[in-house]
């Protein structure tokens, strides 16, 4: 258990990410600084989740004291291409039909910060869609929120228990949070 850990910030307004934090059992407090997420050309997509994750702790290194701070991106892929989230509803509808029977992956790096030190890793899990009608795709875009979502869906709700064939990897990594490395990477800080 954790019980010896510092004080913990979830650097994030994800509701999916503060439930996970909860559901393992981790006191934490959320608080927000805002981060430019933007990268350098030229990097890869696991070193683009990196390179934002880092930012947004490096957000807070001169203002935190015995704090443990986690920061997280999630990144999207299909075919190498990065699908960030979506502009608006017709913008959701063509990333949905894009992932519509297909494999894409799902990559969320996670940073922690304490003592000035960066801890950072990420975990990659592939997500295979079954062809989706424009009628299901439209009910989805209707019915829940997928604009704050990177690839335009949440596993967690319906699109997930309808329209995902399989995963290879991480689940949790896939809603926003690999818990169970998290949970490894925070028993290492506190040892």
């Amino acid at each position: 258990m954790l019980n010896k850990i510092s004080p913990i910030i979830l650097a994030s307004k994800s509701p999916r990410r503060q439930e996970l934090l909860q559901l393992m059992g981790i006191d934490f407090k959320v608080v927000l600084r805002d981060v430019d997420e933007t990268y350098p050309e030229g990097l890869i997509p696991t070193e683009i989740a990196v390179h934002i994750a880092e930012k947004k702790a490096k957000a807070f290194d001169e203002v935190i004291h015995d704090e443990i701070v986690i920061t997280a991106d999630t990144i999207v892929c299909l075919d190498g291409k990065i699908l960030g989230k979506p502009e608006n509803e017709e913008h959701a509808f063509e990333i949905l039909s894009d992932l519509s029977g297909k494999r894409h992956e799902v990559i969320t790096a996670v940073c922690l910060l304490k003592n000035h030190q960066l801890t950072s890793f990420y975990e990659i899990s592939e997500v295979f869609f079954k062809t989706l009608s424009d009628e299901q795709i439209r009910h989805y875009i209707s019915t829940y929120s997928p604009m704050d979502k990177a690839g335009a869906y949440g596993i967690q709700e319906w699109i997930g228990l309808v329209a995902v064939e399989k995963i290879h990897g991480s689940y949790s990594n896939i809603v926003g949070l690999p818990t169970q490395r998290l949970y490894s990477e925070l028993q290492k800080l506190v040892d």
